[in-house]
């Protein structure tokens, strides 16, 4: 009789480890799932500041162009005129170029902010994750 409970504890036991590691497998698809899910909302919102970012870049290099038309308008006018055309010309290029800088400084700062390309807290998560199952696994 002790034989035969010996030999059902033993089977018992096969199928709670046979349950522990399907639900270990379970468990680990779950959260490999979950971690392409943050990969991929982390890279997401990275492309949306290379958007911004480049946009605002963009934005700087139309009021630049526009900022050197109007260099070249008061080089025009400097040689027709002596003074006053050529002055109020140079003032609003000068403004142009202030507004070209701070778009310029926006957008290098946003493309910054967006470098690199990389999900960053899904890659720390992975490695915290296999780190866990390390150690649980040598317990």
């Amino acid at each position: 009789m002790t034989g035969t409970m010996d030999h059902r504890a033993v089977r018992d036991e096969h199928h709670s480890v046979g349950e522990l590691v399907g639900q270990a497998a379970e468990q680990l698809s779950r959260l490999v799932r979950q971690e392409v899910a943050l990969a991929k909302e982390e890279l997401a919102e990275k492309g949306r500041r290379a958007g911004r970012g480049g946009g605002l870049l963009g934005a700087a290099g139309a009021v630049a162009y526009a900022g050197f038309l109007a260099m070249a308008g008061a080089g025009a006018a400097a040689l027709s005129l002596v003074l006053p055309v050529w002055a109020a010309a140079l003032i609003v290029m000068g403004v142009l170029f202030v507004i070209a800088a701070i778009l310029a400084a926006m957008g290098r700062g946003q493309l910054k902010r967006a470098a690199p390309p990389t999900p960053e807290q899904a890659i720390g998560s992975v490695k915290a994750d296999v780190e866990e199952i390390r150690e649980r696994a040598h317990r």
